[in-house]
């Protein structure tokens, strides 16, 4: 008991700031009583916390969530660049179950945080876009498993970058994504080759389209491919970021200035 006493104070030795992800109410209010500074990272801010950092999804690996938290806490100067924070969410209960701690000057920056605050399209498009990646990415098309490429912000320099592989059935709407009905339009269309093209709005600007920007300083992780080489291209070519449903495994990838950020597998939301 000693042993482990003397672990844990030992994690909680000189914090100054804690970071809660999605806490219950009674956990909030426990800790905002306390003598630390206290920044909530979830989706909504429920509690009305006066340090929020809004979670776009709820990223797979609870690493990935972590670190978009941090990040997000940095970038809002939440936390100093030389301080202690602790992390601390639910993994297996109801309850705080896991407490990491982390030394932001220790803290490499991924540049997860930046893919939705830091974008030309607007932090709720990407959510948009991300969400029905996800949806696509759990049901498929007619029980298979399909792929699909959405860049997101940028659009003129990206309609430049590339060329169509067919008609474009958005070239004279006025659609935006995150419309119920017109998520079921590009989940149908997703059944085609081509990437769908996304204005900085929300705004579909076309689908159909094949990425024609250099590949060249463009490194990927092995194993992944043409879909997600594109995706790594277009960013690096434009101010974009890009969404890749993997038809081989599965997973969504996304990009931004030829880097992927992250990745996570739709079927744990």
């Amino acid at each position: 008991m000693d042993e482990l006493s003397d672990l844990l104070g030992g994690i909680t030795e000189g914090v100054e700031v804690v970071l809660l992800f999605t806490p219950g109410g009674s956990t909030y209010e426990r800790f905002a009583a306390s003598r630390f500074d206290i920044v909530v990272a979830a989706p909504t801010n429920s509690h009305d916390a006066d340090r929020f950092v809004r979670l776009p999804v709820q990223f797979n690996e609870l690493r990935d969530r972590f670190r978009f938290g941090i990040e997000g806490a940095i970038q809002n100067e939440y936390v100093g660049d030389d301080e202690t924070l602790v992390c601390a969410a639910r993994l297996y209960g109801d309850d705080i179950d896991t407490v990491t701690r982390v030394r932001t000057s220790s803290f490499e920056r991924a540049g997860v945080y930046d893919l939705f605050v830091d974008s030309r399209a607007k932090p709720g498009v990407i959510r948009d876009v991300l969400n029905v990646t996800i949806e696509l990415g759990k049901k498929g098309q007619k029980g298979s498993q399909v792929g699909a490429l959405f860049v997101v912000g940028d659009a003129g320099h990206v309609m430049n970058g590339s060329r169509p592989l067919s008609y474009n059935p958005f070239e004279k709407s006025h659609v935006d994504v995150g419309d119920p009905i017109v998520n079921v339009m590009l989940k149908e269309f997703s059944r085609l080759d081509g990437a769908f093209v996304i204005s900085d709005s929300g705004k579909i600007v076309s689908a159909y389209r094949y990425l024609e920007p250099s590949t060249e300083g463009v490194e990927i992780p092995k194993g992944l491919g043409a879909r997600h080489m594109a995706a790594g291209a277009i960013t690096r070519a434009t101010e974009a970021v890009a969404i890749v449903l993997s038809e081989s495994d599965g997973l969504i990838r996304a990009f931004k200035e030829g880097t992927l950020m992250f990745e996570l597998d739709p079927e744990d939301y």
